[in-house]
């Protein structure tokens, strides 16, 4: 016994990834191929194009990832403010209110080459709204803890 063939036909194609993920996939293309001696300039340039609120924010998160770690290299990552060693991205900046992140906040995060490790759990990626003192010594201690 045969079972019963659909009749119904989609035509549905699958949607692939989305406008805002192009535009991240073309943006790290483009800094796979851009002179890394230029990795202040774009970082710069890329938080000049978050919105005014979080432009601030940037600007002295910026400031405070060179002064705690000067040895991490600015460039940018998928099209966000990043910092490397060695070549890899140990921390970043997103503040994205578009597609594909869709952000309510200014992101600080670690990837794994940070080895923040800490037991089973820590955190990662930190939300902020404002950054006040408490913030920054928080952050400028993650940061130092990365180059350590």
């Amino acid at each position: 016994m045969n079972p019963a063939k659909s009749t119904t036909t989609t035509s549905k194609k699958p949607k692939g990834l989305m406008e805002g993920e192009r535009a991240s996939i073309k943006a790290r293309v483009q800094e796979l191929k851009a002179d890394k001696a230029n990795g202040e300039s774009a970082v710069l340039a890329a938080i000049a194009k978050m919105p005014a609120p979080y432009r601030a924010i940037g600007k002295r998160l910026h400031a405070l990832i060179k002064a705690s770690a000067p040895a991490l290299a600015p460039k940018t990552w998928y099209g966000l403010p990043a910092y490397a060693r060695d070549g890899k991205v140990v921390c970043y900046l997103r503040m994205n209110p578009g597609a594909p992140y869709n952000d309510r906040y200014m992101m600080v995060g670690f990837s794994e080459q940070a080895h923040l490790d800490e037991g089973a759990l820590w955190p990662i990626v930190f939300a902020l709204k404002e950054l006040t003192g408490a913030e920054e010594t928080r952050i400028a201690a993650l940061v130092k803890k990365v180059v350590s």
